[in-house]
């Protein structure tokens, strides 16, 4: 069965969304404090998510994100890249390591320079009920990591496509819209080539395009990976649905991946 998204509450994972504005950045396309103001803001028109940096090197107490550009002030924008880990999957990686451990247990990871980041989301509930998130990104020693070949924004959008239309086929067949009725309203969402999520300038087309696509299909497979309420998905149905949406799971992580750590410039 596909491990949970952590990042199920946000609108995109937190090291999708950091990636790109860090690169932006570097290249001087725009200011340290977008890249803030990117990463805190809550798409779906929330509030902001606090973001705090950890375990930096020679420093003593965590920092506010916006207290923490002399960490990336000294990296190439090549060298900064998002990992999209999964169990089986954990190209990207150094081969072990706390950083490793860490960035696979989560599902995502950013590599700046000869450091890695690992974000830990946490769900705060109020007395009252009300909830919310923040965000601690833990930074880990990892020193150079080789990277794996890229995939073009073009390849992995072809792939992304045929693994999403076989799973749809799928997907129909095994009735999951009975199961969870939110998810059509999820798959409207998909059909739609924005819907919030952008990337920062230095990016082409075919990279925005693809970066919201991905973004609002993972949302969708968090919804096709849950359990459906009141125990409507059984054993049998459920190995069905996971097999389906294993192959999707993988062509969006390429995806996200491919567009995130595209040429920027």
């Amino acid at each position: 069965m596909p491990v949970p998204s952590p990042h199920t509450g946000l609108t995109i994972r937190p090291s999708a969304r950091l990636v790109p504005w860090l690169r932006s950045w570097r290249t001087g396309l725009v200011p340290y404090d977008a890249v803030v103001d990117a990463v805190v803001e809550e798409i779906d028109g929330g509030d902001d998510i606090e973001h705090v940096v950890a375990d930096i090197p020679d420093s003593w107490h965590p920092v506010s994100l916006a207290e923490a550009p002399t960490l990336f002030s000294r990296i190439h924008p090549d060298d900064i890249r998002l990992v999209l880990p999964a169990p089986g999957d954990p190209r990207g990686l150094p081969v072990k390591g706390d950083f490793t451990a860490a960035a696979l247990g989560t599902g995502e990871a950013v590599i700046a320079g000869t450091v890695g980041l690992v974000p830990e989301i946490t769900t705060h509930v109020s007395g009252s009920g009300d909830q919310w998130q923040s965000v601690t990104w833990r930074v880990y020693e990892c020193g150079p990591v080789k990277p794996v070949p890229p995939v073009s924004p073009g390849e992995a959008e072809s792939e992304l496509a045929e693994a999403l239309h076989t799973a749809t086929g799928r997907l129909v067949a095994l009735d999951v819209a009975r199961w969870r009725p939110e998810l059509g309203v999820a798959l409207t969402q998909l059909r739609r080539s924005e819907h919030g999520m952008d990337l920062p300038p230095g990016y082409d087309q075919r990279a925005r395009r693809l970066y919201a696509r991905a973004g609002v299909l993972e949302r969708v497979l968090a919804i096709a990976e849950g359990d459906a309420p009141g125990g409507a998905v059984n054993v049998h149905e459920a190995g069905a649905r996971d097999a389906a949406l294993r192959p999707l799971g993988a062509a969006c992580r390429q995806a996200l991946t491919a567009a995130c750590n595209a040429p920027v410039g």
